[in-house]
């Protein structure tokens, strides 16, 4: 009786390990897409910007001071650390997910750190598309997180 005990676990974590390899997958996707966005937002806000000026005093429109606030928009919206550690975070619940040892905890600290890296985007972004993105990864964490309960 251990012995179909012991197959029966092992059928099961197959499983539970597809399904988080999988909605890793979706979140990779994601954090790929935003980071292909960042510069269309970038470019969005100097057009707004330039808009507005131009709007309120067409003749006063300083390109130098322009650029250097598109600069400083650039500059404190970056998530290219964020993107670089999420993307560390997947390779390394990659190699967790294949260990024959018992890696719930370390998968567990290891989403919190993830969840942690996607606030960071959100609060950093001023884009409704990656806010939406966002919540959409935060929302596959928490199922993620549920899944790496039942695991060892």
């Amino acid at each position: 009786i251990m012995d179909s005990v012991k197959e029966m676990r092992s059928v099961e974590g197959g499983k539970l390990a597809d399904e988080m390899k999988q909605r890793m997958a979706g979140l990779k996707e994601r954090v790929d897409a935003i980071e292909k966005r960042v510069p269309q937002v970038i470019e969005q806000y100097k057009t707004r910007l330039e808009q507005k000026i131009r709007d309120i005093a067409p003749q006063q429109l300083d390109e130098a001071r322009l650029t250097q606030e598109v600069c400083y928009f650039a500059d404190r919206s970056d998530i290219t650390e964020e993107i670089v550690r999420l993307n560390a975070h997947f390779g390394q619940f990659m190699t967790f997910i294949a260990s024959d040892e018992p890696v719930g905890r370390k998968l567990d600290f290891l989403l919190q750190e993830m969840n942690r890296e996607v606030n960071t985007i959100g609060s950093k972004s001023s884009d409704t598309s990656i806010a939406m993105d966002v919540v959409e990864m935060k929302a596959e964490l928490e199922k993620i997180r549920e899944q790496v309960q039942n695991v060892e």
